[in-house]
């Protein structure tokens, strides 16, 4: 099979595509035929050696996966044939930048027929960072008031419409290229970043779901009623930031995603609803991966960005 891998640290030329074995499936796993692979704003990240939570190159990266089952001889939670997706193993490596992965069957979920396979490759890692964030976190209920920073990117986009299916009142960041589209997905109030400071003009939110992290992380204190409650994806361990929160009467919560059976079904129940769609940006060839990388580093993505295998 074809696998992208890199041997060192570095640009995104550094990843290349070599042939590889086929994984060796174990007792409890299926061996997926990749379809389409989601993109992380991570993976860039860990590519160019930011930090090492993969260890020293070679390796593979990736997680969001959505395939058919070529394989599953010692589960009985899918047959081959199956069409599935999922977030395997993560943050361990899952070698999702592959033709074939090896996953824990208990990690994938069946690919609603409503989605595409690029669609549902871009699901599980944004999806599931929304749904442990408001609801398993969170515990967002109807008639809070939520603040979803970064609303047009890969988790705010889900998180806009999970909200809104929780019976939220949702407010947003977004620049004015993304008004209309966060409006689509069903966000209240769009609050203008370029023009207009949200701790300004936001008040009286019982849950802020962080995704960018820095400024915008430190200022939300004060959006928060007494009580309220910060979950960040990205400021997870800022023990100073943390600190300042609970010392105003304000929760603070990180949170680092992970495989979820449930929420990922219930993800899919939504999509299955017609409560939630996925917004892909764009989608390149497998051989394309180094451009890919490219134009997440650019930033200021609207949804996802997908490989098709």
């Amino acid at each position: 099979m074809r696998v992208i891998t890199q041997h060192a640290f570095g640009g995104p030329e550094v990843l290349t595509v070599v042939a590889a074995p086929e994984p060796r499936v174990l007792p409890s796993e299926v061996l997926v035929r990749v379809e389409a692979i989601g993109l992380n704003p991570l993976e860039p990240r860990l590519r160019a050696g930011e930090f090492p939570l993969l260890g020293p190159p070679p390796f593979v990266l990736g997680w969001d996966v959505s395939g058919v089952v070529e394989a599953a001889p010692g589960t009985w939670r899918f047959r081959p044939g199956d069409e599935v997706f999922g977030m395997p193993l993560f943050p361990r490596p899952a070698g999702a930048y592959a033709e074939f992965v090896a996953a824990p069957a208990l990690h994938l979920t069946r690919k609603p027929a409503a989605l595409s396979h690029v669609e549902a490759a871009a699901l599980p890692v944004a999806g599931l960072t929304a749904w442990q964030g408001l609801v398993d976190l969170g515990g967002v209920t109807e008639g809070d008031r939520v603040l979803v920073h970064g609303g047009g990117g890969g988790v705010g986009h889900v998180a806009i419409q999970l909200a809104k299916a929780l019976g939220a009142y949702v407010v947003t960041t977004a620049g004015p290229d993304k008004r209309e589209f966060v409006e689509e997905l069903g966000a209240d109030e769009v609050v203008d970043y370029t023009a207009v400071d949200f701790a300004e003009v936001v008040h009286d939110v019982d849950l802020v779901l962080d995704t960018l992290g820095g400024d915008a992380a430190a200022r939300s204190l004060g959006v928060l009623r007494p009580g309220g409650h910060f979950v960040t994806a990205v400021a997870d361990e800022d023990a100073e930031l943390a600190a300042a929160f609970e010392a105003a009467g304000r929760r603070f919560s990180g949170i680092a995603v992970d495989p979820d059976p449930v929420g990922l079904r219930a993800l899919a129940g939504l999509v299955e609803q017609g409560k939630l769609r996925v917004h892909v940006q764009e989608t390149f060839p497998f051989e394309r991966i180094a451009d890919a990388h490219r134009l997440i580093e650019r930033g200021h993505l609207r949804g996802k960005v997908v490989l098709t295998v």
